[in-house]
């Protein structure tokens, strides 16, 4: 049995338990089929179109747990094409990704252009990445094994740059800040503007997105806080000098697998910076006796902060300032979170916990701006995990802290 023929074979099986039976298959390179079968695994969940492709080659796993999942690789790719399509007179279009890695942003943002260049300073990646990209009909793309800078200090001028710098230091820790990853955007901003129409350029989703505007010296047109089925994956920025002072901002979240059609249903919220938002009104004893609903912003909202927005776009009213939780007296469609029936809210008196709580085994229990742990609340209730009630813990503008029990509704 070839290499080939046992990964093929065994692909859906424990790599673990395969590794104990190396002695059974001697002619099998044991290390390079148990790398290629648990990549497979890995991209059956996150690439599920690359698993579905034959004979795609997986890089170690730490290279498959960095790389864009495939919801979010096409989302780039919908926001590549849709900004190269706005290039006037454009007869050719060209893109460059300075960072290619394995090589999944490429794949489906290349596919936007008539050429596009793929660029990587690890040679064993450039030998991956070479190798797969016909196979996933990608004959558009030449390769270079090159850093970065050396590439963009003699690259002609294109219609995309694409970075994904980067995010750990030469110890191999964390880095969140533009100037500590690699390349250094900030250092290469110049030769980045003047060398392309825009710039997509992905960042960790633990930086501080308003500080990198500013970094970026006014060359942000857009703001992409993309996360999947509700956890904030990534940073996405597209960098313009076409002069215009406003910045859209999309709180997206995606669906991390694709529907019955192969799509990825997302919801998305836009707005612009500028100017402040009106405040909300602070009676949350009234807001809370005439509402029926309460919403909770999805991760990209609660990452951008735009709680006012969400507030006047849906016609929805904040609990406090600091909880970030609303309500309404009615249910609204589209609306970017998760939506819940209101059942019953009880202030921390003991009276009324033990009877609003009544015959009440377990529930899902969420803090927000609430001085007790989810652990203190859980035992003080006496609640077991799980369940179809929501106890969103909470503290009203006025200071009072309640309990709010819901349920989640169908939409």
């Amino acid at each position: 049995m070839t290499t080939y023929e046992f990964v093929k074979q065994f692909r859906e099986s424990d790599p673990r338990k395969l590794a104990l039976q190396a002695s059974r298959y001697p002619d099998v390179d044991m290390p390079y089929a148990l790398n290629q079968i648990q990549g497979w695994q890995t991209a059956l969940r996150k690439l599920p179109s690359w698993a579905a492709c034959d004979g795609v080659v997986y890089p170690p796993h730490l290279n498959m747990e960095q790389c864009s999942s495939e919801a979010t690789a096409r989302y780039k790719q919908q926001v590549a094409r849709r900004w190269a399509e706005r290039i006037p007179n454009a007869s050719r279009t060209s893109m460059t990704d300075l960072t290619g890695g394995f090589g999944v942003d490429f794949s489906f943002t290349s596919r936007c252009f008539d050429c596009a260049t793929y660029v990587e300073r690890n040679a064993s990646l450039c030998e991956v990445v070479g190798a797969n990209l016909p196979r996933l009909g990608i004959r558009n793309a030449q390769m270079k094994c090159a850093e970065a800078e050396a590439v963009l200090e003699q690259l002609e001028p294109q219609t995309m740059i694409f970075l994904d710098p980067a995010r750990r230091d030469e110890h191999g820790a964390k880095t969140v800040l533009i100037a500590d990853c690699t390349p250094d955007v900030c250092q290469l901003l110049p030769s980045l503007m003047q060398k392309s129409q825009f710039v997509m350029l992905k960042l960790s989703p633990m930086l501080d997105w308003h500080k990198a505007i500013v970094d970026l010296e006014g060359t942000v047109r857009e703001v992409h806080i993309v996360s999947a089925d509700g956890e904030c994956k990534e940073l996405l920025l597209v960098l313009a000098s076409d002069g215009t002072p406003e910045v859209q901002v999309f709180c997206v979240d995606i669906q991390s697998r694709p529907d019955s059609e192969g799509q990825y249903p997302r919801s998305e919220f836009v707005y612009s910076i500028g100017g402040e938002a009106e405040p909300q009104p602070n009676n949350s004893k009234l807001k809370i006796q005439n509402s029926t609903f309460l919403f909770e912003p999805n991760a990209s909202v609660m990452k951008a902060g735009c709680f006012d927005e969400i507030a006047r776009a849906y016609g929805i009213c904040a609990i406090s300032r600091n909880s970030h939780l609303f309500l309404s007296d009615r249910e609204i469609d589209g609306f970017p979170g998760r939506t819940f029936a209101i059942d019953a809210v009880t202030t921390m008196n003991k009276r009324q916990l033990r009877q609003t709580l009544s015959g009440m085994k377990q529930a899902n229990i969420a803090v927000r701006n609430f001085p007790l742990s989810v652990a203190e609340l859980r035992k003080r209730l006496k609640l077991n995990d799980g369940g179809d009630t929501y106890i969103f813990a909470t503290t009203t503008s006025d200071g009072d802290h309640i309990l709010m029990l819901t349920h989640k509704t169908k939409k």
